[in-house]
């Protein structure tokens, strides 16, 4: 009886101590945090990236991409740099950068382009020389953890030495946590992203283990090599066996080198709660042209990729979910200084007018109120935002309602379900952001035409319901 009572002392004892040692994932004071093969905000909500790249090393004046790829719901923007295989892109540019990502409330993540093919492709650097870039900006990514990630190198093997991968991605990492980063760092694969090799995937735990803070996520890029079913779920599963996190760093439609499933990609992406970013906004050349998603940056012209990645099954509009830590927050102007002459919704340089208050939430019971801003307009159309707040008591879902005058139209939206019916517009939460406790709030946007250059002055008044 001694012997039992023991032991069910030491039983008891060890589930004590696992309780009192358990910590809940990511809940770092800051910063995107790996946690059990996922990604989490430092709040611990769970962030799973939705979004596409943006090739800003080559197309510097395209700032209005970042409005635009936002306006269709993305949540995340992979931006392309170069430290100077191609124009480098300064400290300066890169702050830039940065602040249109969080003004336009997406989680940027910055990779060096100059690693593209090393060991095949002449010209290619380094991980080394990437890290040296990466260094040479601290002082612009020093504080950025929540909104940025870095992606240390473009597929930074080609097809030749690709064994190599492992030791020189693994002393990358140690370099940039020797540097003094905080940022999640994602890394990938080699054979030109897609890995079909194998060296990443047999060697993740490795490479994992050389980041002293194990917050590294790792990217595969799907193209021809992942053109079934059977070869995406089969390197999909090996990771979440492994409980190592990954994302799809790039995928197409299209390839020259196959035709990627991307059906099962993001089917398979949404049921796993893996991340996937589309490649790319606009500007491809050489052949591939069909992999832009839309025409000469214009987001009113999305090709069929587009179309498909962005509002198909399993798309971005569908499953994205906007980072908390742009809760409540509102971007102010972009700093572009004027609208391009095509309809890409990039804020102009002219102060926006004041918030168009609904009645004040009230002290108690279910209130909540909304104000209605224009944050950018053009010549025929206009970006607008609206903030919804709940009152003295918890909420669980809001209608916002509204009157144009003007003869304005929405068109698209992002974080609100938006029906019209004339000029009236109804706006409703979506699933994951009509819990609002007491006071706190969100917003959502949209894009709309305008009759008249002043069609989207004028601030219509507002009425939220609150349930």
């Amino acid at each position: 009886m001694s012997t039992r009572f023991a032991a069910a002392a030491a039983a008891l004892a060890a589930l004590l101590i696992s309780l009192l040692s358990f910590t809940a994932p990511a809940q770092a004071a800051v910063g995107l945090r790996v946690s059990g093969g996922k990604i989490y905000e430092a709040n611990g909500s769970q962030f799973i990236m939705r979004g596409t790249s943006h090739a800003h090393t080559w197309f510097p004046s395209q700032t209005g991409s970042f409005a635009g790829i936002k306006s269709l719901g993305a949540n995340t923007v992979r931006v392309v740099l170069s430290g100077g295989r191609w124009t480098a892109n300064s400290a300066s540019d890169v702050s830039d950068v940065i602040a249109l990502c969080t003004q336009n409330r997406l989680i940027c993540v910055l990779e060096n382009h100059d690693t593209t093919g090393y060991g095949e492709q002449s010209g290619a650097y380094t991980l080394d020389q990437a890290v040296d870039y990466w260094i040479g900006l601290k002082s612009v990514l020093a504080g950025q953890e929540n909104h940025v990630v870095i992606n240390i190198g473009n597929e930074p093997y080609g097809n030749n030495n690709a064994s190599a991968w492992t030791a020189a991605t693994s002393n990358a990492i140690s370099r940039m946590r020797a540097a003094g980063f905080q940022h999640m760092l994602m890394v990938d694969a080699p054979n030109w992203g897609q890995d079909w090799g194998f060296v990443m995937r047999d060697t993740a735990a490795t490479v994992f283990a050389a980041d002293p803070q194990k917050n590294t996520v790792f990217s595969i890029h799907m193209y021809g090599v992942f053109d079934t079913a059977a070869e995406i779920t089969a390197y999909l599963q090996a990771f979440q066996t492994a409980g190592l996190p990954l994302v799809i760093g790039e995928f197409g439609n299209l390839h020259s080198d196959g035709d990627p499933d991307e059906d099962t990609i993001m089917a398979q992406a949404q049921a796993r709660g893996i991340g996937y970013l589309g490649w790319s906004w606009s500007g491809n050349g050489g052949g591939v042209e069909y992999l832009d998603q839309v025409t000469n940056f214009n987001v009113s012209q999305l090709t069929s990729w587009g179309q498909r990645l962005f509002n198909g099954a399993n798309g971005i509009r569908e499953t994205a979910k906007e980072a908390t830590v742009y809760s409540g927050v509102t971007p102010s102007p972009s700093p572009s200084a004027s609208p391009s002459s095509s309809p890409s919704p990039s804020p102009s340089a002219s102060p926006s007018p004041s918030p168009s208050p609904s009645a004040s939430p009230t002290g108690g019971g279910r209130a909540c109120s909304a104000t209605y801003t224009v944050v950018g307009q053009w010549q025929d159309g206009f970006q607008g935002e609206v903030t919804v707040t709940a009152g003295g008591a918890p909420i669980s879902g809001w209608t916002v309602k509204w009157t144009y005058a003007d003869g304005q139209t929405v068109t698209q939206s992002w974080n609100a379900t938006i029906t019209s019916s004339g000029s009236s517009v109804t706006a409703k939460n979506v699933s994951y952001n009509g819990d609002l406790g007491a006071g706190a709030s969100t917003t959502f946007g949209f894009l709309g035409s305008r009759n008249g250059p002043d069609g989207a002055n004028g601030t219509p008044s507002l009425s939220c319901t609150a349930a």
